[in-house]
């Protein structure tokens, strides 16, 4: 499983960035760009997007890799 990669607000844009990395692998002019970059890196690497809101808060998170807690389907 590779690293996760988070969706950052920046003053000039928003930033992908690896998890654990103080360097932004890139930045876009809107978040929908950087979402859309983050979720194929995490999808080659079998990882996660983690998508923060302006206020750097965690607001939404999708997983391309082998989730140890998948979803159970509630009709069977």
């Amino acid at each position: 499983m590779g690293r996760n990669q988070h969706v950052v607000p920046r003053d000039d844009g928003w930033a992908v960035k690896g998890a654990g990395s103080s360097r932004a692998t890139a930045v876009h002019r809107t978040q929908g760009d950087a979402i859309n970059q983050a979720r194929d890196i995490a999808k080659r690497a079998g990882s996660e997007v983690i998508i923060h809101g302006r206020d750097g808060r965690i607001r939404d998170k999708d997983s391309y890799g082998n989730d140890p807690f998948p979803p159970h389907d509630s009709r069977h």
